[in-house]
């Protein structure tokens, strides 16, 4: 199983702006046959080091995440948070 964790730190982290990241980010569940598993988190402990949103997922493949990374549904999701972004990390690892 390949896990993929993003993290995202807004531009503007009003709570506005986080929920409707993360409505956004939890919308792509279950339109994307090889998302296995999404589940996205906001932030409460608001701080310096804190970054606004999670979101962690599973595959069952690194092909699968391949799929996604460029699949119709995910792509105008990933310019949404790239623009309203300003630091993302992620981490991909196999279990």
């Amino acid at each position: 199983m390949i896990k993929h964790v993003v993290c995202f730190k807004l531009k503007d982290p009003t709570p506005d702006n986080i929920n409707r990241a993360a409505e956004l980010l939890r919308g792509m569940n279950g339109q994307i046959p090889e998302l296995q598993f999404l589940e996205v988190g906001v932030d409460f402990a608001r701080s310096e080091r804190s970054f606004d949103l999670v979101l962690i997922s599973h595959f069952n493949s690194k092909e699968d995440l391949d799929i996604y990374a460029t699949h119709p549904i995910h792509l105008p999701v990933l310019k949404y948070v790239k623009d309203v972004s300003d630091k993302i990390i992620a981490v991909d690892y196999e279990v």
